[in-house]
């Protein structure tokens, strides 16, 4: 018996050592994990991978991106909200992080996670969304398009990358905005719901400007409005949705890299110093350049208003919009 507790102590006493020397190691000394809550294709895999190579550069240490997909990006944010705070799971999000905890509460469903889970590190660009068609559809404007499912409600079809995630919102804010029915087919991300589109599956699409300009440029898709307060730069001549009298239509793709609340302040510092240096380095400039995304960095209590405002926002849209069945 004797013997027994005295093992029991010394295991006792040797996890009390792990962990102090845990606490003492230096940060970073093991690799990072950033976790892109869509699959390969969409806007938060795209940030991604191009982020984590630049702070992996600035950290001088490994950054792997794993993409963690389900329930419109729900299950990646959740599992990061309560993994270790501990600076090695990262999240890279979308707006989306703000739109479902609003939309579990419509369901009447315990969220998922909630936005106070989550400490703000960095946002990396904010893109407006476009509407796209496919080149060969009858629609040539965005007048088109809106009259058109005005006069056949519910069959004009589109994909998304799940039910209230970004792309989804987007549609539902121009559906509640014209007052027009669509027909609404979730993917598992932005990836996916592209394949749907280009496969003749769905006929319309709400994506950031960097999953479809290069389908737009093949001649694939045709983008017909902007849900930005002002044109997409790479597309000048594609009217905002506001300027076509909808402007409840403005909705942002934005991507920011957030920690676990309770990770120490020490790695937070370290974590904020990286993303300075990452986005500007020339090969990640160069990356978000070939995406036609422009880098759009802040930080501290700047990107803090700009998350909260922007969440009270969605929010708000997400309570307008109400509950939304699939079938």
């Amino acid at each position: 018996m004797i013997h027994r507790r005295l093992a029991v102590l010394a295991v006792v006493a040797l996890a009390a050592v792990t962990g102090v020397a845990r606490a003492q190691e230096p940060y970073p000394s093991r690799p990072i994990t950033l976790v892109a809550p869509f699959p390969p294709g969409g806007v938060a895999d795209l940030t991604a991978r191009p982020v984590a190579a630049a702070m992996e550069k600035a950290l001088k240490n490994p950054v792997g991106v794993v993409n963690k997909t389900g329930a419109a990006g729900a299950v990646g944010m959740q599992f990061v909200a309560t993994s270790r705070p501990d600076g090695y799971t990262l999240l890279l999000a979308l707006s989306s992080i703000s739109i479902i905890p609003e939309a579990d509460k419509i369901f009447g469903r315990q969220p998922a996670f909630t936005v106070d889970q989550f400490v703000p590190l960095a946002l990396i660009s904010a893109d407006p969304t476009i509407l796209v068609v496919r080149s060969e559809s009858p629609w040539k404007t965005a007048r088109e398009f809106i009259e058109d499912a005005k006069r056949r409600p519910g069959a004009i079809s589109f994909s998304s990358s799940g039910v209230y995630g970004t792309l989804h919102m987007a549609m539902e804010l121009l559906s509640h905005g014209a007052g027009v029915k669509l027909r609404h087919v979730p993917y598992a991300g932005a990836g996916p719901a592209l394949t749907a589109i280009l496969g003749g599956h769905v006929d319309a699409l709400a994506s950031g400007p960097a999953v479809v300009l290069p389908h737009v440029k093949a001649g694939k898709l045709r983008p017909l409005a902007g849900w930005g307060d002002k044109r997409v730069a790479a597309l000048p001549e594609i009217p905002t949705f506001k300027e076509l009298g909808y402007p409840e239509a403005e909705f942002y793709i934005w991507a920011g890299l957030f920690a676990p609340r309770g990770t120490p302040e020490p790695v937070l510092q370290k974590l904020r110093d990286a993303l300075r240096v990452a986005v500007s380095d020339p090969d990640f400039k160069a990356a978000m350049e070939r995406l036609e995304t422009p880098i759009a960095f802040k930080q501290g209590e700047e990107f803090q208003k700009f998350f909260e405002a922007d969440a009270r926002r969605l929010a708000d849209g997400v309570r307008k919009v109400g509950r939304v069945e699939t079938k």
